[in-house]
């Protein structure tokens, strides 16, 4: 199989290597999104030749019954993707250089887990994870495995066809049924959802801050698989530029912080990260 390097353009590799002369002998923090997790088979949001997509909002879910029959039963067909992948190079990179010293964290926007699965453990899921699950009446989490279990239960003769298409929330293109029977939280009956952050839906003030400190902590941004399209991470690229402190941008196609950015690789993460990390 070929080395990284070789897959990788001679633009890319430049931009790697100015790159990695900016992170010398300095911490980074890091921010992936749905680009990060491609290679491990989970599809992006906005990745080239993707369909539009609008993920259900916080508002919509909490709008009524029917609302909540039409993501629990979708995400019971997505999630099972998402649970069966594995970190690719990118994640595995990532997690090598945390254990050698040379990141003050990894602000993650996905909530697949993959990071955690590769052996990073400076973590911050910055939109929570999928792989739990929150009552909204008493607070109680539960896994999601668990869940699963009660749909399931519940609801018989749903079929999980491993050929849907789905995306990084776990959401898959199935039909919407009203005999879809919705579970609640077995301890109050109250309503229960994804202990992730929806569209629409604000990110814990205490996420906020931890991943903030980290920003402030660090020598430098490195941006991996995201377009910066919503705030929740864009706000970290203007904090960091304000700071003067460098950001390096990997990901494939534009971003909103590209302006900002003193390197921008466009290539795949997995490639890219094994370069820039490699000692």
């Amino acid at each position: 199989m070929n080395k990284p390097e070789e897959r990788l353009s001679s633009a890319a590799l430049y931009a790697l290597a100015a790159a990695k002369e900016i992170l010398t002998g300095g911490k980074a923090v890091l921010l992936t999104g749905a680009g990060l997790s491609t290679d491990s088979g989970i599809p992006d949001y906005r990745g080239a030749g993707r369909v539009a997509r609008h993920p259900m909002t916080f508002d919509s879910f909490m709008s009524g019954i029917e609302a909540q029959q039409r993501y629990w039963s979708r995400s019971f067909v997505g999630f099972s993707r998402i649970a069966l992948a594995k970190p690719n190079a990118g994640h595995f990179a990532l997690a090598k250089a945390e254990q050698s010293g040379r990141l003050v964290g990894l602000i993650t926007q996905n909530v697949d887990g993959l990071h955690q699965a590769a052996g990073s453990s400076q973590v911050l899921d910055l939109h929570g994870r999928l792989d739990k699950v929150i009552c909204l009446k008493c607070a109680a989490v539960f896994e999601r495995a668990l869940v699963d279990d009660w749909i399931a239960e519940l609801n018989p003769t749903i079929e999980r066809d491993q050929t849907i298409e789905f995306t990084p929330d776990g959401d898959a293109e199935v039909g919407f049924t009203d005999s879809f029977v919705v579970p609640t939280c077995k301890n109050c009956g109250g309503t229960i959802k994804p202990d992730v952050v929806f569209f629409g839906e604000q990110v814990p003030v205490a996420r906020v801050n931890e991943a903030t400190a980290w920003v402030e902590a660090a020598d430098a941004l490195v941006v991996a698989g995201s377009s910066l399209a919503v705030n929740s991470g864009m706000r970290f690229a203007r904090m960091a530029h304000k700071a003067g402190k460098p950001i390096i941008i990997v990901n494939i196609g534009p971003t909103k912080a590209d302006e900002l950015a003193i390197a921008k690789v466009d290539a795949n993460t997995s490639d890219a990260l094994e370069v820039l990390f490699h000692d």
